[in-house]
């Protein structure tokens, strides 16, 4: 877990105009979101590819923001001067949390959640206009009933199948390991000849990603996490095409801020990625990505989020859960409550 809670950034720290634009200013027009500039050219690598390589977490993403947004909301991607000032006042009471459990002697969330800066965005989805998840066929209806997972309440636990791919320590699946969440957001970016290694603090998983036109693999070989292909675009865009996910445990949106509260979201065979990563100054990048699962969803769903170089955050250990011990001790505790009638 990376252990420095970052402070409540100023407002006024946020110099970009694009994170301008989505945290102190008030956009022109609160249903649109700008337009990404295609007009940085960052430096390039000694082989000749653009360059952006770096430290890149997302936990000043951690504030409040949800993955879908409240209906209330109807389709405006920003909160309004008012509704951001109390985003502000609501992001800033959760920021005191570890200074209040110290003085009262305390551990608690404050000392767990780390978390980032207030911003106007309403939902990270930008796609479907209303930034809901669309609705899933029946099919996924189907598949998300027989999902398992600690996350979902009400439920027993009797085999290790009743838990997914986090609890078990595996992977947090895509695309949530891409999503903010209350810790361990860290994501740097690595380059080679021909690559992109893009590795993540959360279960320290490191996605490889070939930029050299080579062919994907057959279908038959997957993996949780998908097999991925990228490509440069233009002078400033890294576009990364994953598919071949195997299907299982893995979910879109396990605690990841205002998304559905339970792990209830098949992956399937016929799920796609598409991430564009474009560099708009030397410090920020605009991530985009679009998760198209047919199996699952009647509609693809998009998501557009602000990062920002930070090269002095470190990456701490993911312990998980100390001494892999936990889905016993769940698994025992709940046969012990079932044989008490409780």
């Amino acid at each position: 877990m990376h252990r420095s809670l970052p402070a409540i950034a100023a407002l006024a720290l946020l110099s970009t105009t694009a994170l301008a634009q989505q945290t102190s200013d008030t956009p022109s027009d609160l249903t649109v979101l700008p337009p990404i500039s295609e007009e940085y050219q960052p430096a390039l690598t000694p082989w000749g590819e653009p360059d952006f390589r770096g430290v890149w977490p997302i936990d000043h993403l951690n504030s409040r923001t949800p993955l879908e947004r409240d209906p209330q909301y109807g389709e405006r991607i920003f909160l309004s001067d008012a509704e951001f000032a109390e985003q502000a006042e609501r992001v800033q009471t959760l920021g005191a949390r570890r200074e209040n459990e110290d003085s009262a002697d305390q551990l608690g969330q404050g000392h767990w959640t780390e978390l980032g800066s207030p911003n106007r965005r309403t939902s990270f989805i930008v796609s479907p206009a209303n930034g809901r998840l669309p609705a899933k066929t029946a099919e996924g209806e189907r598949r998300s009933d027989l999902m398992r997972s600690s996350w979902r309440q009400g439920q027993d636990f009797d085999i290790w199948t009743d838990f997914d791919s986090w609890d078990r320590c595996i992977t947090r699946g895509l695309p949530a390991s891409m999503l903010p969440m209350m810790y361990n957001n860290g994501i740097r970016i690595f380059q080679a000849p021909g690559l992109v290694a893009i590795q993540l603090e959360m279960i320290h998983e490191t996605r490889i990603i070939p930029t050299d036109g080579s062919a994907g693999v057959a279908t038959a070989i997957d993996n949780l996490m998908g097999v991925s292909r990228g490509a440069w675009e233009d002078e400033n865009t890294l576009v990364v095409t994953t598919d071949n996910f195997a299907p299982g445990p893995s979910a879109t949106n396990i605690v990841t801020t205002g998304s559905p509260p339970a792990n209830d979201t098949p992956v399937s065979t016929e799920a796609r990625l598409v991430e564009r990563f474009h560099m708009t100054g030397p410090d920020t990048i605009i991530y985009e990505m679009t998760w198209e699962d047919p199996v699952i969803f009647t509609a693809p769903w998009s998501v557009r989020l602000d990062w920002q170089r930070d090269d002095e955050y470190q990456f701490f250990e993911y312990a998980c859960h100390e001494g892999n011990v936990q889905i016993r001790n769940y698994i025992t505790a709940s046969r012990a409550a079932r044989a008490a009638g409780e």
